[in-house]
């Protein structure tokens, strides 16, 4: 497949995913569009998290979903990347016939990203579906959504980032916006206060609150995942775009979790001993990966993340799930007044909330009531697929 792109040509190859050499060429892209001199807040992934993500073998994700990989060439050299995604367990969850596409990297050029897309949208007509959504690496379970305001900021473990250009890109291609994302930032410091009409809500809610707070037992992980995953499936059920994850591919995420977790800011709420949601925080580790350029962990990555872990002072609000028969009962205030404490205990300095769906009323109120700022904000969307190839069998 080629276009013409000025007096050069661009060619896409699609790769196998059973080859290791075109799954390497396929992460390498990233560093081929962005560097830290040209894009300082860029921060390199592992390279072994993305291989995670995209190994259709190991990963619990690919049992229910088909992935396809492309590579765009000009003049020989890789300037983009996409995935091509069906998943089965959306489709079927909500009634529908979506693709997705995931993994997006593309130099400043108009021409390539439409062949990108093109290549994309093609694949998933192939498969009859009738819609292609994203970007997704590879499920709005793992890190989704293009950032389209806050490029000049942090950005926090498990985010995604990418260059101002990609918004323009997208809109020319014909993709349009159909959900938005939030994050909001948290200043915590030994000076910080809740808001008064924040701690005498909170005040009022302690003298009669029925939840206790406990913080996740490592020694019994396997067990507390098991209460975890139960969580998730009750208190995400209704969100936008949730996808139930299969056990597996729950306990999958936990254990690449557990690698980088804090426990004093992973906490359960229970009632009568029964939990009634969760709330996990992770120490915010791109700091430390911004020291490592290349994603890879040896000979001296390791070292870093070992070494430096306990120097991190920032943290990032990964979940906060609470089951439905609690809500409304004051516990999100009660999660926010706990996490907020024990920040202040501990040294933590300040950290994000994220993603948060910009229409999730419940889930947006707790940070706005800290009067803590918006400060960027992620778009997924969506485009029409043309069924003009046969559908496969």
């Amino acid at each position: 497949m080629t276009i013409e792109v000025g007096v050069s040509k661009v060619e896409v190859r699609a790769l196998r995913n059973d080859s290791k050499r075109d799954l390497n060429e396929f992460i390498d892209v990233l560093w081929k569009i962005c560097d830290q001199k040209t894009y300082p807040q860029w921060v390199p992934p592992l390279r072994l998290g993305v291989l995670d993500a995209l190994d259709v073998k190991k990963n619990p994700f690919y049992r229910r979903a088909k992935l396809q990989l492309y590579i765009a060439y000009r003049g020989g050299q890789a300037v983009g990347r996409i995935a091509a995604i069906e998943s089965e367990t959306n489709n079927e969850f909500h009634n529908e016939k979506v693709g997705f596409y995931g993994f997006f990297e593309c130099e400043n050029n108009e021409q390539t990203a439409s062949e990108l897309f093109r290549v994309a949208s093609e694949w998933c007509a192939s498969r009859g579906l009738t819609a292609m959504r994203g970007p997704m690496n590879p499920s709005i379970n793992h890190e989704c959504g293009l950032l389209v305001r806050g490029q000049s900021q942090h950005p926090t473990v498990m985010t995604t980032w990418n260059p101002k250009y990609y918004q323009e890109l997208h809109e020319k291609c014909g993709l349009v916006g159909v959900k938005d994302l939030v994050a909001y930032y948290i200043a915590v410091d030994k000076q910080a206060a809740l808001p008064p009409r924040v701690k005498s809500h909170v005040e009022n809610l302690q003298k009669n609150s029925q939840f206790k707070f406990r913080e996740l037992d490592l020694k019994k992980f396997d067990s507390e995942v098991e209460i975890c995953f139960g969580l998730y499936q009750s208190a995400w059920e209704k969100n936008w775009g949730f996808v139930p994850m299969l056990r597996d591919e729950f306990i999958h995420m936990a254990k690449d979790m557990k690698l980088i977790l804090d426990p004093r800011f992973a906490l359960i709420a229970e009632v009568d001993g029964k939990p009634a949601g969760f709330m996990l925080c992770l120490p915010d580790i791109n700091h430390l990966l911004k020291r490592i350029p290349s994603g890879r962990l040896f000979p001296f990555g390791l070292l870093t993340l070992l070494l430096g872990r306990r120097f991190l002072k920032t943290v990032r609000v990964v979940t906060l799930g609470v089951k439905p028969e609690f809500r409304g009962s004051g516990i999100f205030a009660l999660f926010t007044h706990e996490a907020f404490r024990r920040a202040r205990e501990y040294g933590i300095v300040g950290g994000d909330a994220s993603w948060i769906l910009e229409d999730n009323v419940e889930m947006n109120k707790p940070w706005q009531d800290l009067g803590a700022p918006l400060y960027r904000r992620w778009r997924i969307y969506e485009k029409p697929v043309a069924q003009t190839v046969p559908q496969l069998v």
